[in-house]
C-alpha cells in the first residue's frame, strides 16, 4: 500500500502543468517557447498572468497534496510525508508524460515545505520576495530561497529529517538550475517583466 502511494505521489508530480495548459488554453506548446522549460515561470512569459498563475498554484498543490494525504493515512510517520513530498518534486522535474522533462521544482517544493515546514517556508518565500524585488530574477531568487529554507530548518532546530529534506532540496533547485547559474555568470540571464 505505501508503495503504491508513493508511486501516485510521483505521478502526481509529474502532472505537466504547464504543458497541458498551454496546449488547452492557448493551444501552445511551452516546450518550444521561451527557456522551453515546464515551470510556472516560462508560463507566465509565453502565456501571460491567466496560465501562469494557475501552473504555479496546481504546481505548488502538487507538492502539498501527497504530503497531507501521506499525514492523514500514516501519522506518526514522518519519514513517508517527506519522502511522498520529494517524490513528487522528482516527478515535477522528470515527467514520463513529456519526455522525462519537466519544471525546476521550485513550486513544487513550495508546497511540499509549506506542509513539512510551515515557518521556514515563510521565511524561504520572504527571502524569495525581497530578492526577486532587488534583483529581478526569478532563478536566482529560487536558488537563495532554497538555501533559506534549509538554513531556517535548521536555525529553527526542525526535526533532523526534515532538516536533510530541506538540504536536498536546496541542492537539488541549483542542480535544476546549472544553465541559469551560467548565464547568472555571463550576464545573459532573463529578467522579469
Amino acid at each position: 500500500m505505501k508503495f503504491i502511494f508513493l508511486l501516485a505521489a510521483y505521478f502526481l508530480g509529474a502532472i505537466p502543468t504547464g504543458y497541458w495548459l498551454g496546449l488547452m488554453w492557448k493551444g501552445v506548446d511551452v516546450r518550444k517557447q521561451g527557456s522551453g522549460n515546464l515551470g510556472a515561470t516560462n508560463v507566465f512569459r509565453v502565456l501571460g498572468k491567466g496560465p501562469g498563475s494557475v501552473t504555479l498554484f496546481l504546481d505548488i498543490v502538487k507538492g502539498l497534496l501527497p504530503v497531507l494525504v501521506a499525514e492523514y493515512l500514516y501519522p506518526g510517520q514522518e519519514p513517508i510525508a517527506v519522502i511522498a513530498g520529494l517524490l513528487a518534486v522528482l516527478g515535477h522535474t522528470t515527467s514520463p508524460f513529456v519526455g522525462f522533462r519537466g519544471g525546476k521544482g521550485v513550486a513544487t517544493s513550495t508546497g511540499v515545505f509549506a506542509a513539512l515546514l510551515p515557518m521556514p517556508m515563510v521565511i524561504a518565500v520572504i527571502t524569495f520576495i525581497l530578492m526577486l524585488t532587488i534583483s529581478g530574477f526569478v532563478s536566482l531568487s529560487s536558488m537563495v530561497a532554497a538555501m533559506a529554507l534549509a538554513l531556517a530548518a535548521h536555525m529553527l532546530k526542525a526535526p533532523e529529517s526534515l532538516q536533510i529534506a530541506s538540504l536536498a532540496i536546496a541542492a537539488f533547485v541549483m542542480w535544476t538550475h546549472r544553465a541559469n547559474i551560467q548565464r547568472l555568470r555571463a550576464g545573459t540571464e532573463n529578467r522579469i517583466r
